[in-house]
């Protein structure tokens, strides 16, 4: 059956911190079906763990992804598509911060899955679209909406209505992308560094900086300027920033534990 096979294996850094995610189903990492569940089934293990500060989104694939099985669309029933990618966005609703690791190619499902990330990172030879509309069909998965709010409406649509690819330097410059590096190693090396980094932070902190953002975006200016202020005053009844200028005053690093 087209809609099975693959894997999302999870793994977990030494000292727990760092969950990492890695997308598994040959040199060109197809999604199928399956695939987009254990997405969810995943990040929902990954929410329920206190230690994971941080996670890591990546492919053992030549590519990160070439897209979705597409054979297998034909097996689902129309309706089944009204839901569809709720699982693949699970990054988006997840209260830790996700990383995107991308080598290769980034297409369809797979770049509607690391636009639900957090953070991009990719590599000069990343290449991404969503080229639906090669098979008359649109992005389903969130892409028409997440793509447009960070490159804007006019590249948005012309990339999405074109199913033309963007480059790895155009993602860079358009914001698409946090960074580019050399290589799969060095680009791995720069992410391991910035999940433990970001591990360090408050998970007060980050979950509210998150939510503060990504619902703040979507309204007026006042709405955001107004959640922010009262995320502000949340967080300053947390032990976590108690802890984070008692340490600022001694001259050490601080010991946050979310609370």
């Amino acid at each position: 059956m087209a809609l099975t096979g693959g894997d999302v294996l999870l793994e977990r850094s030494s000292d727990g911190r760092i969950a990492y995610l890695t997308l598994s189903h040959g040199m060109y990492t197809v999604v199928t079906w399956q695939m987009r569940q254990l997405v969810a089934d995943r990040f929902a293990e990954i929410d329920a763990d206190p230690e994971v500060r941080a996670v890591v989104v990546r492919s053992d694939g030549e590519h990160f992804t070439s897209g979705g099985d597409i054979a297998g669309f034909m097996e689902v029933d129309p309706i089944d598509f009204t839901d569809l990618g709720h699982n693949i966005t699970a990054p988006a609703r997840s209260t830790r911060p996700v990383i995107a690791a991308i080598d290769g190619y980034c297409f369809g499902v797979g770049l509607e899955l690391v636009l639900s990330c957090d953070i991009r990172l990719a590599t000069p030879r990343s290449q991404f679209a969503l080229p639906e509309m090669n098979l008359g069909m649109i992005p389903g998965s969130g892409g028409t909406q997440r793509l447009s709010r960070l490159i804007g409406l006019s590249r948005a649509k012309f990339h999405i209505m074109t199913a033309t690819r963007i480059q790895a330097q155009q993602a860079l410059d358009w914001g698409l992308v946090a960074g580019l590096h050399d290589d799969r190693d060095a680009l791995n090396t720069a992410v391991d560094e910035l999940a433990a980094k970001m591990a360090t932070f408050s998970p007060a902190a980050q979950r509210t900086a998150k939510e503060v953002l990504d619902r703040g975006i979507d309204g007026p200016l006042y709405t955001g300027i107004d959640l922010e202020r009262k995320a502000y005053a949340m967080l300053r009844a947390t032990r976590d920033f108690a802890e984070g200028v008692k340490a600022f005053g001694e001259k050490r690093k601080p010991e946050f534990t979310g609370r």
